[in-house]
């Protein structure tokens, strides 16, 4: 039983189409095209709170391109002649030999009109604290602030979500995942599959009697409302 649930209940991986757009549609278009070989806009930067959904976007991109990482050695950010797509996330967490090679990258795919380089950050290109010359790169193209979704945002992909499934969801359980819990939307999903996999095993509905039994057994105790725990962030962004 538990390894169906499992097969049943399994999270995707970050995809174009399984991102929730929100206000961030025009964004969510430009990438498509960007994936789809449209090198009208080459050079794309994003920029949003934790949550907002970098990450999820750039390991979307994953599939078309490379993604390269803050973490990532340098050498990873060598031009490739076979690569038309690059990523590169969490910029403003980069070492200076990184931003370098960054750079370097930046000056490899302009040359190239085959290639284009989506990166992404927490904040505008502007007050990126990275070296002059590559901050000003990355604000060359299209910049898209992503826009965190709202509660009734999160609580219409959630229904969606729990419609699809065919599973009875009690109505004051989103209310309670959107106060008690974490507040991106791919936490809460998250949250949403493990609470749908337990009340699945035992052939029941989810309530909030069902919720505070599942969390019991798989959560410490918390003090009150927790946004941060224990699906504080899915991703970097």
């Amino acid at each position: 039983m538990s390894q169906l649930a499992h097969d049943l209940h399994a999270v995707a991986p970050p995809t174009l189409d399984n991102f929730v757009a929100g206000r961030n549609r025009e964004c969510l278009a430009r990438l498509r095209a960007l994936a789809a070989g449209d090198r009208g806009q080459r050079f794309v930067y994003l920029w949003g709170a934790s949550g907002s959904g970098r990450s999820h976007l750039l390991r979307a991109l994953a599939t078309h391109g490379v993604r390269l990482d803050a973490a990532a050695p340098p050498h990873t950010f060598a031009f490739d002649p076979g690569c038309v797509l690059y990523a590169a996330d969490d910029v403003h967490a980069m070492d200076g030999d990184r931003q370098r090679a960054l750079f370097h990258l930046f000056n490899q795919v302009q040359a190239d009109p085959r290639c284009a380089l989506v990166t992404s950050g927490d904040r505008p290109p502007l007050a990126l604290p990275v070296r002059e010359d590559l901050r000003t790169r990355l604000g060359w193209g299209m910049v898209f602030e992503l826009h965190l979704l709202s509660d009734e945002e999160k609580a219409d992909v959630l229904l969606t979500v729990a419609t699809e499934r065919g599973v009875t969801l009690a109505p004051d359980v989103v209310p309670w995942m959107l106060t008690h819990r974490a507040r991106d939307i791919r936490a809460l999903l998250a949250l949403f599959d493990a609470l749908d996999r337990y009340a699945f095993e035992r052939k029941r509905p989810i309530t909030l009697p069902l919720v505070r039994e599942w969390q019991q057994r798989e959560l410490p105790p918390a003090a009150g409302p927790d946004p941060g725990a224990p699906f504080g962030r899915a991703g970097a962004g």
